[in-house]
């Protein structure tokens, strides 16, 4: 029997928590809606939920990310189910920066940005009917 799964919610460790809730809340448009920004957070935007944590206690934060911490945050990535063009206006019209709206040969529309640690996230719609 297989387990039934309702969904899947990443936790992502992040280096300036306050920095990254803005991004997903302000930019983005996720609700916060578990924790704070002090070290946890859950915020949630239609049926995509994600979880931020500090990635050092207070009294031990680097002034900087350590690389061997962040080097692996390039191999990850974030697929949203999102018009991609709807996406690309909106992340232009605050400032952030997007790649163009592309067709795959997949058969997908997307588009990609960055979160402030360098997590890829990738906004993306079926070209043609499934």
């Amino acid at each position: 029997m297989a387990i039934a799964v309702g969904g899947v919610t990443p936790l992502l460790e992040v280096f300036d928590l306050p920095a990254s809730v803005a991004f997903y809340r302000d930019v983005l448009g996720f609700a916060l809606v578990s924790g704070d920004e002090s070290w946890w957070c859950m915020l949630r935007s239609g049926e995509a939920t994600i979880m931020l944590n500090t990635a050092y206690e207070r009294d031990r934060r680097p002034a900087e990310p350590e690389p061997t911490r962040v080097s692996g945050h390039g191999d990850t990535s974030l697929y949203f189910d999102a018009d991609p063009d709807a996406v690309h206006a909106h992340l232009r019209d605050k400032g952030w920066p997007v790649s163009e709206p592309v067709d795959t040969s997949y058969g997908m529309r997307q588009v990609t940005t960055k979160d402030p640690d360098g997590f890829a996230l990738c906004f993306i719609r079926p070209t043609r009917p499934a």
